[in-house]
């Protein structure tokens, strides 16, 4: 493998990331940090998204050659005792075997159930978890410019929502930040969606930003849901190659340049002229000086699907351009990358998806001869708790 391995260490109000030479005793903590919202200082963290169910991180350290920097995990909120009791022992694993938790926060039931005593009570655990040595970036309400999740398409409370956890978490937990992250929005406003707003509603009106009186592309699809630079720490965006057109189902190389153009409104090609679309990077990275997270991110490939090129083919076109040696220097904002390693049913695909690199021996060879070394990656050491100041 060619990327190296780095060790979070204590700064001061920060967590930064340190090679294996400068790394000392302080390096055995993955410290919370003062200023939750720190990024590395050097490099791309590298991260990993898989089904709890079915691997552990252990496993997945093991295929990949390294520990991941940051580990995915999903929740509801407000939880149960049970749920809650997961989650603890999802960030005791973190603590041993990764570094960072990145917890998608889901509001199934609605965001009016995420009041004030549920996000005080949320980020009172956050700060428990940043004492005993893990770090937290919290992706509230991920994808709520797309119309599929029950806390989508509905802005303004959406926003107000956002404000209210990230005020508790930033009072209560400073070893912890808030991740702003919608989807991609090629397709946007994804019209006819369970939770598309109705004409003549509050939430139509919002979203209507040319005022037009109708929800088209030209509307602008992230500007409405953005709660401000006060309530976000990181800025982020789920964007997969699902193929190049619809129906999302077919197995297909990605197109040059495709995750760099989607990620700055610039993709014109087989799905279409997007560059109607915001520059998501320069917009929300660039002009706000905020770290900049591809949450979730891979390359559909449909195992039920005989024709088209094969996996391995089609899952290297997309990590290409990822881990492309111009990559830091084109983004120097881009902080965090999260692979995506599940394999599992996709309502747009309407099929089983493999998204995966790390099961088919061959694909994982490839993949992780391909990391490059600009990536960073957690320390071998297990964390421990952190001494607070009191």
């Amino acid at each position: 493998m060619a990327a190296g391995v780095v060790a979070l260490a204590i700064g001061v109000g920060n967590i930064y990331v340190t090679s294996d030479s400068e790394a000392d005793d302080k390096a055995t903590h993955c410290a919370a940090a003062v200023a939750g919202s720190a990024s590395p200082s050097a490099g791309v963290w590298y991260g990993a998204s898989f089904d709890w169910e079915k691997t552990t991180i252990a496993d997945y350290s093991e295929n990949l050659g390294s520990h991941p920097a940051v580990t995915v995990f999903f929740t509801e909120i407000p939880y149960d005792d049970a749920a809650r009791a997961d989650l603890r022992q999802t960030v005791d694993t973190v603590r041993e075997d990764g570094k960072i938790l990145l917890l998608t926060v889901q509001p199934s039931g609605g965001l009016r159930t995420v009041t004030p005593e549920v996000a005080e009570a949320f980020a009172a655990d956050l700060a428990e978890f940043n004492e005993s040595g893990v770090p937290v970036v919290v992706r509230f309400a991920h994808e709520m410019n797309g119309s599929w999740y029950p806390w989508g398409q509905q802005p303004a409370l959406y926003k107000e929502t956002f404000a209210r956890v990230a005020a508790a978490v930033h009072a209560a937990a400073p070893g912890s930040a808030m991740m702003w992250a919608p989807s991609y929005a090629g397709g946007y406003p994804f019209a006819d969606g369970e939770y598309s707003p109705a004409p003549g509603t509050a939430e139509f009106t919002d979203l209507d930003s040319d005022r037009n009186g109708q929800l088209t592309r030209e509307d602008d699809p992230y500007a409405a849901f953005y709660p401000g630079d006060e309530s976000v720490d990181w800025v982020g965006m789920s964007l997969y190659h699902w193929g190049n057109r619809f129906p999302w189902s077919e197995n297909e190389l990605a197109e040059p340049n495709k995750f760099a153009q989607q990620l700055t409104g610039s993709y014109v090609g087989a799905n279409g002229d997007d560059t109607v679309l915001p520059d998501f990077y320069d917009e929300y990275g660039t002009q706000r000086n905020k770290p900049v997270a591809i949450p979730e991110t891979a390359a559909l490939f449909n195992p039920g699907e005989p024709e088209g090129p094969g996996a391995l083919a089609i899952k290297k076109s997309w990590w290409t351009q990822i881990f492309a040696p111009t990559m830091p220097d084109e983004f120097p904002l881009l902080k965090m990358v999260n692979w995506v390693e599940w394999d599992r049913y996709e309502p747009e695909a309407d099929t089983q998806v493999d998204w995966r690199t790390m099961a088919d021996p061959a694909i994982r060879a490839e993949f992780t001869a391909a990391l490059p070394d600009w990536l960073a990656f957690g320390p071998d050491e297990p964390c421990g708790a952190i001494a607070t100041n009191g």
